[in-house]
């Protein structure tokens, strides 16, 4: 198991499409969003997909400035 969470800073004007992009990657979940472009997102491992992987995807998003760990968790 593989949890890990960051902060997303975003350009404002994209919140609502990227909550919706992020939300429909594997092993994400957006806890909360604030007007300033500012995301709190966990990320899991998942039997197809690392958690580096979906942060690189998250990363390239389109308006996405940058995706920050904050904490990161592994265990058998």
């Amino acid at each position: 198991m593989n949890i890990s969470s960051f902060v997303v800073h975003a350009r404002p004007e994209n919140m609502e499409a990227l909550h919706r992009q992020m939300a429909a990657l594997a092993g994400v979940e957006v806890h909360t969003t604030q007007d300033d472009g500012r995301m709190v997102v966990t990320i899991e491992d998942t039997p197809d997909s690392a958690p580096a992987d979906t942060i690189m995807q998250v990363q390239l998003l389109p308006g996405v400035l940058t995706a920050t760990m904050i904490y990161n968790y592994c265990d058998e």
